[in-house]
């Protein structure tokens, strides 16, 4: 596995760091480099014109890509998303060799759509005891993997005591977690549900996910309305379509409605559209994703589950289209 990533889709290289495998500066230089090798050695990146460069880049990691594409591409351009048409990709040229289409500070605008800023608050709830913590973990490791993703912002909107901070640091010290846990496990007051639901109306970040209790109570109700979307998660499978019509009273788009089946020994996608492509939620059936997902638990990496990668494919292309 690579500390930074790439990939050419046309024109354009897709670039951008690992944010599950954090790492120094040398490290992510020097997977760069060797990425950047096997993809000219295997034809990939095979030269011409002008190749465009979107994504965020260290210095070190700037020098080093450039030096090497400027011998096989007459211009190298770099996205700036803040400079040119609204709603449209634009590139500033960077690096010249031998080109007579374009000079060092030309703009290259593309039909690409540069996304305006979208917030989609997420919210992760079903029945107590369906693994909702577990697929919260695994969904936002997954998130984190995608090449272009947003940082998936975690509210842990439930008075149980733990976090998104648990699985890491029990995996450290399982017995000093157990008691921070205990220490943090407060009532379900109206005063604690409604700093909640303040902290989910103010959330601000791209993608936001939001775990709440496994109860359909006024408290939940007050803290899921300030929501967008939903997923439902049930141990039951009967026990989803009151889940369903609970967050339609909300207002909220239900995306997904998986199944947990602790004991099953693999996925199903019995409903997984194609989202490439889809513009308009308006016209489209939901929920978008359905099925199961087996076995989850926190001894295990969940990330890498076909329904979670699917939910993490999901979350993304909905901030991308909406």
């Amino acid at each position: 596995m690579y500390s930074y990533q790439m990939k050419l889709e046309g024109d354009v290289l897709k670039v951008g760091f690992n944010r599950v495998l954090p790492a120094k500066g040398d490290r992510i230089v020097r997977d760069a480099v060797e990425q950047l090798s096997q993809m000219i050695d295997s034809g990939q990146l095979s030269g011409g014109g002008v190749l465009m460069i979107d994504g965020p880049q260290s210095v070190p990691v700037a020098y080093a890509l450039g030096h090497r594409l400027s011998h096989l591409y007459e211009a190298i351009a770099i996205l700036d998303p803040k400079i040119g048409k609204k709603g449209h990709k634009t590139y500033i040229v960077t690096i010249t060799h031998g080109s007579s289409k374009y000079e060092v500070g030309d703009l290259i605008e593309t039909p690409d759509p540069q996304a305006e800023r979208t917030i989609i608050k997420l919210v992760l709830c079903g029945p107590p005891h369906s693994g909702k913590s577990c697929l919260r973990d695994g969904l936002k490791k997954a998130i984190l993997g995608r090449l272009g993703a947003p940082y998936p912002y975690v509210i842990t909107a439930c008075p149980e005591g733990e976090g998104s901070w648990h699985k890491a640091a029990c995996e450290n010290d399982e017995k000093s977690t157990k008691n921070i846990k205990l220490t943090n496990q407060g009532d379900f007051t109206p005063e604690v549900a409604k700093q909640f639901a303040g902290g989910v109306k103010s959330a601000n970040q791209p993608l936001n996910i939001i775990d709440v209790g496994g109860k359909m109570s006024p408290e939940n109700e007050q803290i899921m309305g300030e929501a967008t979307h939903a997923v439902i998660l049930s141990g039951q499978e009967s026990k989803i379509s009151e889940w369903r019509q609970f967050c339609e009273r909300l207002n909220l788009k239900v995306v997904a409605e998986i199944h947990s089946k602790y004991e099953a020994l693999e996925d199903e996608i019995s409903t997984h559209k194609d989202w490439e492509g889809f513009l308009d939620e308006a016209n489209l059936d939901f929920p978008l994703l359905a099925g199961s997902v087996h076995h989850l638990t926190r001894e295990e990496d969940v990330s890498g589950r076909p329904m979670v990668q699917a939910l993490a494919r999901l979350a993304v292309k909905l901030i991308n289209q909406s």
